[in-house]
């Protein structure tokens, strides 16, 4: 790939990560009330997908599921009930309002690692406009009989810029996770996101391909 190319490649991945959408949020939530490991978790977790997807569409596959009707409305409706699971979760911990106490500087890290990296996979994985997006994307930089070396490159250029992304914006919340764990401070926080996220899960479950 010319630097063009990867130039192209790089600025269409950072605007689409940039847009606020389901991954923003998880990577967001878990970096303001979990610290920067769970924050930084979701951004690899978020990464990981768009590697999957990015291959898939190399191969073709990501094509497939955005032409079918009944594929892409499984893998909404996945997406969208896994949203809603999460955003009533939050919304439920706001009604609560029953937080543990965390010291300055220390992480209880209720989400952790794992869950966060999770949380971030599945997510994208779950998103079927991410294979309508790789679909429109992917031709536009790979030559008309793409090698796995093309696909591989684009693949790890969307990976890259995805990633760096996705970290600073959890590093970068994370350093205000003191205000953000307040008591009164979460609550107000679990409540936004739990909303937005379940607005997130349906504004997708009644999107149509």
């Amino acid at each position: 790939m010319s630097v063009v190319q990867v130039s192209g490649v790089g600025g269409a991945m950072l605007l689409g990560a940039m847009s606020p959408g389901p991954d923003f949020v998880i990577v967001m939530r878990n970096a303001m009330l979990s610290g920067r490991r769970a924050g930084v978790a979701s951004a690899a977790g978020v990464a990981l997908g768009v590697f999957v997807w990015a291959v898939l569409s190399g191969l073709g596959v990501a094509g497939l599921l955005a032409a079918s009707a009944v594929a892409f409305t499984v893998v909404k409706l996945a997406g969208a009930v896994y949203l809603c699971y999460l955003g009533v979760r939050a919304l439920l911990a706001a009604r609560r309002g029953v937080y543990e106490v965390v010291p300055e500087g220390v992480s209880s890290d209720p989400v952790g690692v794992r869950a966060g990296f999770g949380q971030g996979l599945a997510n994208n994985l779950l998103n079927p406009k991410a294979a309508v997006f790789f679909v429109a994307l992917l031709p536009q930089f790979l030559p008309a009989a793409p090698t796995f070396a093309d696909t591989a490159e684009v693949a790890l250029t969307a990976v890259v810029v995805t990633a760096a992304w996705f970290v600073v914006l959890a590093v970068g919340i994370a350093t205000l996770r003191g205000v953000f764990t307040r008591r009164r401070v979460r609550r107000v926080i679990d409540a936004a996101m739990g909303s937005l996220l379940v607005g997130l899960g349906v504004r997708i479950a009644l999107q149509s391909n």
